[in-house]
């Protein structure tokens, strides 16, 4: 079956968020997808079962499988092209490529609730005080005063693999190049930190679009490979788009 690497959220090889690509021709074991993806080793694998009716997406990281993965979801669509609807444990997610070369997905929005909750033993007091602290779905969301300080984030993650799904993305409010800056980081999931992470953005884009009055935004993962992450509100969707490059295709034997 053929096997692919796509650095996805990047217009340029070796950036962005590689992803493995796997497009099965049947039914496959979910022991057998767990194992791939352990072995591929990038932080999330997507395996892609398309038929005349429809098409089905899943997603694993070396240690598990995930509800939402978007830059494998857009490497997918990398790899097949054209306008994609995927049946996942999601639900529906449509994948558009564009002429472009932008790939454009449609994710149902998670706008976070704020708490009260304290991070000090996930970040360290040289983090900076958070402006706001607060859950998502299946993230905690934490923002700092400054893009500098996201940059310098180092978070304890024995501590905050512990912590309630074991997933957090900090932000804070950007520059003249991106609205918003963010870093993700999921020890809970076998994570510890992703370099560009697009249903982080889920929440992102709600958080941001709500505190900066805006519908579009410029997002930028400042991971060491970094990625730029366009979002627009619609209602109860953000649509999230990148742009994708293929490294490697082959075959997997196994």
């Amino acid at each position: 079956m053929r096997f692919y690497v796509v650095d996805a959220f990047t217009g340029e090889a070796f950036a962005g968020n590689p992803a493995g690509v796997v497009v099965l021709e049947g039914p496959a074991e979910d022991g057998w997808m767990q194992r791939v993806a352990a072995e591929i080793g990038h932080s999330e694998t997507a395996f892609v079962t398309a038929s005349e009716t429809s098409t089905q997406l899943r997603w694993f990281t070396p240690a598990t499988e995930v509800d939402l993965c978007g830059h494998a979801t857009i490497a997918a669509t990398q790899v097949l092209g054209g306008t994609q609807k995927y049946e996942t444990r999601s639900g529906i997610l449509t994948c558009t490529k564009h002429e472009d070369g932008w790939i454009e997905m449609d994710f149902p929005a998670d706008e976070p609730r704020e708490t009260q909750e304290d991070v000090s033993h996930i970040l360290p007091d040289t983090t900076g005080k958070p402006l706001y602290v607060g859950r998502a779905k299946e993230n905690l969301l934490v923002e700092l005063e400054t893009p500098e300080q996201v940059a310098e984030a180092t978070p304890n993650l024995a501590r905050l693999k512990d912590t309630w799904t074991g997933r957090m993305i900090v932000t804070a409010q950007g520059n003249t190049t991106a609205d918003f800056v963010s870093r993700f980081f999921g020890p809970g999931v076998g994570v510890d930190e992703d370099p560009v992470t697009g249903s982080a953005h889920c929440a992102l884009a709600p958080y941001w679009g709500k505190k900066l009055g805006k519908r579009k935004l410029q997002a930028h993962q400042i991971s060491q490979r970094g990625g730029i992450v366009r979002t627009e509100l619609d209602n109860d969707r953000v649509r999230i788009s990148g742009q994708a490059v293929t490294v490697v295709s082959g075959e997997l034997h196994v």
